[in-house]
């Protein structure tokens, strides 16, 4: 008898045993599968993370391997235009991404990119208001090309020639507690300039500055258009560049009120506009009424600017 119920004791135990760890395995399964989904889960952040990421640092490689687009220039030839269609697909995949508040766009950017022909001079508020003025004209071509890309063509062939003049750093600024946006471009005369063939040094000083126009600005209630009115253009000192003179530094052109002046502007003002492609805390991509990008980082070494 008493062998009997030692073994119906075992058999429970061993019941109870199994249940235990069929129990047991069903909630680790279960945690198990709920700590995978949580890891599936986060791996697809990160992916999606280091995808925008990867295509963030490609579209800079591409600005550093053009020269931030000047390199590649169809005035001179075609070379360089398909790494510039690859930067062009790589912009046009960013996820649509305005800022979401006035004051994402606040602080200085660096330009380190732009896929417009003739010159990255034209990231410029004060060219951009060119641009869209020729769009007034009653005739928008000339000679079979568009006269607004036609004036900026002979602008940079006339500027950038035999080593006149070299466009340095480019960049702008926004405040949103004021809305004026700033827009800088570093410029450096006679950096080139000597007898072709012959020459073994340099013919004239070099000498230029930082060319900065301001502007007022305005976005759209979705964050997605800029716009701006041109107020003036001034100019300020580059350290290690000499100037023309302390006068140069004081003068400002009052490019909004000479403008409407103009007769062919027929009172209007000095605008132009551009698109928020994307924008976050380091990167900004802007599309101008041409289609064309210009793709700005927050600056490694940032400089000051008083106006």
């Amino acid at each position: 008898m008493s062998i009997f119920l030692q073994l119906i004791t075992l058999l429970a135990l061993v019941m109870f045993a199994n249940t235990f760890q069929f129990n047991l395995n069903l909630a680790l399964n279960h945690r198990g599968g709920l700590q995978s989904q949580r890891l599936h889960s986060s791996l697809a952040t990160e992916t999606t993370t280091t995808s925008l990421d990867e295509l963030k640092f490609k579209i800079v490689q591409l600005g550093a391997a053009l020269d931030r687009g000047q390199a590649y220039n169809p005035t001179s030839g075609s070379y360089y235009s398909g790494t510039m269609a690859e930067a062009k697909t790589l912009i046009e995949s960013l996820p649509s991404k305005p800022p979401t508040s006035i004051s994402d766009m606040d602080g200085e950017w660096e330009l380190v990119l732009s896929t417009v022909p003739h010159g990255i001079f034209r990231s410029s508020p004060f060219f951009m208001a060119i641009q869209d003025a020729f769009s007034y004209a009653e005739n928008t071509t000339a000679f079979g090309e568009d006269k607004a890309n036609l004036f900026f063509k002979l602008h940079e062939l006339q500027t950038c020639s035999w080593g006149v003049s070299k466009v340095g750093r480019v960049a702008q600024r926004f405040d949103s507690t004021t809305s004026v946006m700033s827009s800088e471009f570093d410029t450096s005369i006679f950096s080139l300039t000597v007898i072709p063939i012959l020459g073994w040094f340099k013919l004239l000083p070099t000498f230029g500055g930082c060319v900065v126009t301001v502007s007022k600005y305005t976005l759209s209630d979705d964050m997605s258009d800029v716009e701006f009115t041109v107020d003036y253009t001034t100019s300020r000192p580059v350290e290690g560049l000499q100037g023309l003179g302390e006068w140069i530094w004081k003068v400002k052109v009052p490019v909004g009120a000479v403008w409407r002046l103009l007769p062919w502007n027929k009172g209007r003002e000095a605008k132009g506009s551009v698109k928020n492609v994307f924008c976050d805390e380091q990167f900004r991509v802007v599309q101008d009424t041409d289609g064309e990008f210009f793709v700005y980082t927050r600056p490694v070494v940032p400089r000051p600017l008083e106006l």
